[in-house]
């Protein structure tokens, strides 16, 4: 297993929109085995494909916060059903680092995908998990948590990560 690097903002891989994966083959599950190691490796509590340059509609996530890994696989994933009641979460995103803001999203959602094995699955989930999946999605759709920041907000943010990459020097 492989730690990748991560894209940020600004990069117009992110703003892509990803491919269908056609099915689930030992490519898929090293892809999304290096993903977690590249989530893991940087703190995150979720990570889409395209986050590493693969635009496959491929996402992976691990709530856990003890010892034990509790590693979640989303392949292909659909939201069939949002609550239309919302929940605020302070979100951050590996893309986009250091970088928090509110955002208010569907407080349930319901998603059909397939698992690490090709398995079609559906979950109802609320809270963080709901927050979580929705973020990782939108990551599919060429979309940053930041897109639903006021344009002067987000625009000081994209400065600031600008900045940051033309400050870095690579040896």
């Amino acid at each position: 297993m492989t730690v990748k690097t991560i894209l940020t903002e600004p990069n117009p891989l992110l703003r892509q929109i990803s491919k269908p994966v056609e099915s689930v083959g030992a490519e898929e599950k090293k892809l999304m085995d290096d993903m977690l190691d590249t989530m893991y490796s940087a703190n995150g509590i979720g990570l889409a494909a395209i986050q590493i340059g693969i635009p496959k509609r491929i996402i992976v996530m691990d709530l856990s916060k003890n010892e034990k890994k509790e590693p979640r696989y989303f392949v292909n994933p659909i939201i069939k059903n949002r609550d239309i009641k919302k929940s605020t979460y302070e979100e951050g995103c590996l893309s986009v680092p250091n970088q928090f803001a509110e955002v208010a999203r569907p407080k349930e959602c319901e998603v059909e995908y397939l698992d690490y094995y090709g398995n079609k699955k559906i979950l109802k989930a609320q809270g963080l998990l709901a927050t979580c999946i929705q973020h990782e999605m939108d990551h599919l759709e060429g979309i940053l948590f930041i897109d639903y920041l006021s344009k002067l907000k987000k625009s000081m943010i994209i400065k600031k990560l600008s900045k940051a990459k033309s400050t870095r020097i690579v040896v």
